[in-house]
């Protein structure tokens, strides 16, 4: 079956197409939602069959952990233990936008998505639409990009539909997102830091509000 394609405002998510899309999570679906920087696969972390659907749809390794989105700086610190300070101060200036925060999860949080590591990668997406579906499921979502492994990531819901539309039921779709890079992950152990991919945020930008 041929993926849904429902369109959705990027500024103005209407309530019904949002409620829509949380419901397949809810039920244990994956469905695509777009995000500030690139489409996401959103399914419910907690839910041990639909991550390992997002392995299957994505044909991505399970030795790698799923990004998990939130929509507040209380949900992420919810999904995490033994936080340090430098988390609240790097999500206090650049949250919600592009960056992933990687640190220690709290053990709620099922071993699977961490890929058994026990760290968790957390974002809080600059975008309505992802804030918005997370509202509706009444948890944070994966958000792993909706693509198939080692193809390029996709901006626009229509290339979420060629390269997964056989295998979601659903893509909420507002659009072209703009973005050009990912966001940017960094690191925390205790009070020392790493950029394990540089993004749409600067690795001096980082270094300037840590080091300071």
């Amino acid at each position: 079956m041929p993926a849904e394609i429902l369109k959705v405002h990027s500024d103005a998510p209407e309530a019904p197409h949002v409620q829509y899309a949380a419901s397949f999570i809810i039920r244990g679906e994956v469905v695509s939602i777009p995000t500030d920087t690139f489409y996401g696969l959103a399914a419910d972390p907690f839910n041990l069959a639909a991550v390992e659907q997002i392995y299957r749809i994505k044909g991505r390794p399970e030795a790698r952990a799923l990004p998990i989105l939130v929509n507040s700086v209380e949900q992420a610190v919810s999904l995490t233990r033994d936080l340090p300070e430098s988390f609240l101060t790097l999500a206090e200036k650049f949250w919600p936008g592009a960056l992933t925060l990687v640190v220690d999860a709290t053990h709620k949080l099922p071993l699977k998505v961490t890929a058994n590591t026990g760290r968790v990668a957390l974002r809080w997406p600059n975008s309505k639409v992802a804030c918005g579906v997370i509202q509706a499921v009444g948890t944070p979502v994966t958000g792993t990009s909706a693509n198939v492994s080692g193809f390029p990531a996709c901006s626009s819901g229509a290339q979420v539909n060629r390269q997964l539309g056989d295998r979601l039921p659903l893509i909420l779709d507002s659009g072209e997102t703009g973005a050009v890079l990912a966001s940017t992950i960094v690191e925390l152990r205790d009070e020392r830091w790493k950029v394990l991919r540089e993004g749409a945020i600067s690795e001096s930008e980082i270094r300037h509000l840590l080091d300071e």
